[in-house]
């Protein structure tokens, strides 16, 4: 069904969710208008993946909402109009290769999280897009619809005349790149229910000497546990780095959507996880044996990295200078349960602002999944964060922008009050 005419449409936000939005929009034939606060559209987009941009994960649905531990069922629709391959091709055939990594996920072949934003936007222009810099103030409503927006442009208060909006401003995560919570205000002003914001995919906080001690050291290849109560929360092996504060890196960040019911928790690091304690202590032993009138400091380097050697014998209360001679059987087995089981006490996370993403915002009862529009005020649209969901690191919430971006962009182009 093609849309009866120009439907205009006003999105606030330009970043993944919002550019997409307005891309589809277009391609459906609204008449469409972003207003992004920033000089420049996709400020956070550009950092995304240490700068590479992970777009997507190369997975089925199935396989995607495991990885969606807030409201997966809400996305079924939205995942199944836009695919994980549905962004490559979209890449791909917009000039942007693509490749895919460990864990299935999928960079541009340039590692430049620039061209994808370059990408979008250029692409939205080329469909017709007008691009704004400003920042939404209130919504228009009347006679239960949206009316229109208005907006500060410029330094001059603006009202743009619409039949539909659509919010893709983003959470409370990172607000130096512009999330700070602008939509929630708006969804509320409309009726909307907003689940409080959190962190989620966030830097884990722990007072553990080690930590800071290893400051800066990453650890590639490890076993990471989480458990609190008994209870095991999250088990991965990947990448992590040590703080001043604490710990982060991928395998952490993905741990803090597991850890959102409260803390202290306790992380378990497994050094070998290759390796089982019996085989682990067989190499100790050989290891050893080679090095018999060595300091036990001058022969761990190949079991652990140089930075890490010494705070970890202090926090275990093993005697660096000894003689490895000395060493007897139970102090090595000690040794080998040590590197299969460093442990820390999570205390807390980072602030919300240098969260990843947010947890938490509209809440998704109140919110259509077939179209992303408010069954509280029609006419008015979500897309991307602001929506209650999120999901673990690996591409997985990019996916979401770009899949509730393009619902919300072609069911604004298809609106009519009449419908």
């Amino acid at each position: 069904m093609e849309p009866s005419g120009a439907t205009r449409v006003v999105i606030l936000g330009g970043g993944a969710a919002g550019l997409f939005a307005a891309i589809s929009a277009a391609e459906y034939g609204a008449d469409v208008t972003v207003i992004e606060k920033n000089p420049f559209c996709g400020k956070k987009l550009n950092i995304t993946g240490k700068g590479r941009c992970n777009i997507t994960n190369a997975c089925d649905i199935d396989t995607f909402l495991q990885n969606v531990p807030v409201n997966p069922r809400f996305l079924y629709r939205a995942l199944t109009e836009f695919l994980p391959s549905d962004t490559v091709d979209f890449f791909e055939s917009h000039g942007v290769p693509t490749k895919v990594e460990r864990g299935r996920r999928v960079f541009p072949v340039s590692d430049r999280a620039r061209d994808v934003t370059d990408c979008l936007v250029r692409t939205a222009k080329e469909s017709g897009v007008r691009i704004l810099q400003g920042t939404g103030i209130s919504l228009v409503i009347g006679d239960g619809a949206v009316k229109g927006i208005t907006a500060v442009c410029g330094g001059r208060r603006e009202t743009f005349a619409c039949e539909c909006v659509i919010l893709a401003t983003g959470g409370a995560s990172y607000p130096l790149t512009g999330s700070t919570g602008d939509g929630y205000k708006l969804a509320e002003q409309a009726g909307h229910t907003v689940v409080a914001p959190k962190a989620s995919l966030v830097p884990l906080v722990s007072s553990d000497p080690l930590c800071k001690a290893c400051m800066g050291l990453s650890l590639r290849n490890v076993g990471v546990s989480f458990e609190r109560g008994g209870k095991k929360l999250y088990e991965e092996q990947g990448e992590m780095l040590f703080t001043h504060f604490g710990v982060t890196g991928p395998v952490v960040l993905s741990a803090s959507a597991h850890l959102r019911n409260g803390y202290p928790a306790t992380m378990h690091i497994d050094m070998k996880p290759a390796l089982d304690e019996k085989t682990l202590d067989d190499r100790l032993l050989r290891e050893f044996s080679a090095h018999i009138n060595k300091d036990l400091r001058n022969c761990m380097n190949t079991l652990l990295p140089a930075g890490l050697i010494q705070p970890f014998l202090d926090k275990y209360g093993i005697a660096g200078e000894q003689k490895v001679h000395s060493i007897t059987k139970e102090e090595r087995k000690k040794l080998a349960a040590s590197l299969k089981n460093i442990e820390l006490t999570i205390t807390g996370t980072r602030p919300i602002a240098e969260a990843i993403i947010t947890s938490g915002g509209v809440a998704v009862t109140e919110v259509d999944p077939r179209t992303m529009q408010s069954k509280k005020l029609s006419g008015l649209f979500f897309a991307g964060e602001l929506l209650d969901v999120d999901a673990y690191t690996g591409g997985y919430n990019l996916q979401i922008a770009f899949s509730t971006g393009r619902l919300a962009g072609h069911a604004s182009a298809m609106y009519s009050e009449t419908e």
